[in-house]
C-alpha cells in the first residue's frame, strides 16, 4: 500500500472512530441505561450508574475527542491510530476470547462489538506501517 492511500485510510478510521465513540460516548453519559441494556449489565446502585456513564461515556468521548484531534493535527496522527490499535485492539481481543472460551451464548452486540473493533485496530495497524 502506497503512503496516501494509507494515509486516507489512517485519516478514515480516525474519523469512523471520531464519530462511533463520541456518539455512543454521549448516549453512555447521559442514558447510561441504553449501553447497561445493550451489554446485559446491572446498574444495582449509584455506584454502577457512575461506572457505566463513565466507561461507556467519559472514556468514549476522550477517545472520540483525541482521535478528532489526531485527524486534524498532523503531530497527533500517528498516536490516535496507535491508540486505536492498542486499546481498541485489546477490547476486541479480550471480547473475542471471552466469546470462545465461556459456555454462555452471547448477542448480537458482542459480535457486532468483536467485529468493529478487530476491524478498527486492524486497519490502524495497516495505516501506522511505514
Amino acid at each position: 500500500m502506497n503512503e496516501e492511500a494509507q494515509m486516507i485510510l489512517g485519516k478514515t478510521v480516525l474519523w469512523i472512530s471520531i464519530l462511533t465513540f463520541t456518539t455512543y460516548g454521549l448516549v453512555g453519559f447521559f442514558f447510561p441505561q441504553i449501553p447497561a441494556d445493550f451489554g446485559s449489565l446491572g446498574m444495582l446502585n449509584g455506584d454502577g450508574i457512575a461506572e457505566i456513564a463513565a466507561t461507556y461515556g467519559g472514556l468514549q468521548i476522550g477517545i472520540g475527542l483525541f482521535c478528532l484531534i489526531a485527524a486534524l493535527n498532523a503531530d497527533f496522527y500517528r498516536s490516535g491510530l496507535a491508540l486505536l490499535a492498542i486499546a481498541v485492539g485489546f477490547l476486541g481481543l479480550a471480547r473475542f476470547y471471552t466469546f470462545i472460551v465461556i459456555p454462555d451464548p452471547v448477542t448480537g452486540y458482542t459480535y457486532g462489538a468483536i467485529i468493529y473493533e478487530l476491524a478498527i485496530a486492524a486497519a490502524a495497524v495497516i495505516a501506522l506501517k511505514k
